[in-house]
């Protein structure tokens, strides 16, 4: 903001210890860092305001787009064009065929049982020699 170097500021402390003397600078630094603590809040506050306005201004905009949105798409799929699932038409596919229930497949136990195979776990080559983890809980006394 200020382009002071290290000779100019050297300058301004030789100035000021001999305009204000060795004997008040304590206090017209205390002041002079209240002045500067001020106008640092006030510009935070300035700044903060500035955001504020900046990013209700995007919302506003973000509003108008989605309602330009919205319109198209409305005007796209009217009210009675949607199906009661609440998708367009265009989206089902056309005809589906409904799942067979049990009553209808031909022999529901054998496709069970095949079902249960196939959702059996298989162990591979290289573990078969391996022993059978413990199925039962270790007993009550040993253990945690």
């Amino acid at each position: 903001m200020f382009d002071i170097g290290a000779s100019e500021l050297l300058v301004i402390v030789i100035v000021a210890i001999l305009v204000i003397g060795p004997k008040d600078m304590p206090k017209a630094l205390r002041t002079a860092g209240r002045w500067i603590g001020k106008l640092r809040r006030m510009s935070g506050h300035f700044r903060a305001g500035l955001d504020e306005v900046v990013r209700q201004a995007e919302i506003e905009e973000m509003e108008e787009k989605w309602a330009k949105r919205n319109k198209e798409i409305m005007a796209k799929y009217p009210e009675g064009s949607t199906p009661e699932g609440g998708a367009p038409e265009n989206l089902i596919p056309g005809e589906m065929e409904p799942l067979a229930s049990a009553n209808e497949v031909p022999d529901a136990d054998a496709a069970a049982e095949a079902a249960i195979k196939r959702a059996a776990p298989v162990k591979a080559p290289e573990h078969t020699d391996e022993p059978p983890l413990p199925l039962d809980p270790p007993p009550a006394g040993k253990g945690r």
